[in-house]
């Protein structure tokens, strides 16, 4: 496999995982859950499931400030466990209400997506700002 080179926060292979997730996030299991759960579940998956392609865009303008991108990756693996884990609750309070094998899906991603931020989160550790010549 050839590595591609990146010159926006799109051309990440961890962003474009991560948005596709939280569309279908939002499309797939949010509208589908308990009206009890609105100010609950149904508002903490969209918050943490659309927060992690934001943390990753946002980051990625500081990419040459180490410790600021980097923090930004370390919130996307929070943000990205966290929506794990509400895949988790919704699949295993509501079966009837959302379709399970989505919910199975997309909690397997979200694993993908936490270990990928952590390998960009390494990677850019090595990272150098290229010289500019004057």
């Amino acid at each position: 496999m050839q590595k591609q080179k990146v010159t926006s926060y799109e051309d990440l292979d961890v962003y474009k995982r991560a948005y596709a997730a939280c569309l279908l996030v939002m499309k797939e299991i949010v509208p589908n859950l308990p009206v009890q759960e609105k100010y609950d579940l149904k508002d903490q998956l969209s918050r943490s499931s659309k927060s992690i392609p934001r943390l990753i865009s946002e980051g990625f303008a500081k990419k040459y400030q180490k410790a600021g991108y980097q923090k930004y990756l370390v919130d996307g693996i929070g943000e990205s466990n966290e929506t794990a884990v509400s895949l988790n609750q919704s699949k295993d309070l509501y079966p009837s209400y959302i379709n399970v094998e989505t919910a199975k899906y997309l909690i397997n991603e979200y694993r993908i997506i936490s270990k990928q931020l952590f390998k960009l989160q390494q990677s850019w550790s090595n990272f150098t700002a290229p010289k500019v010549s004057s």
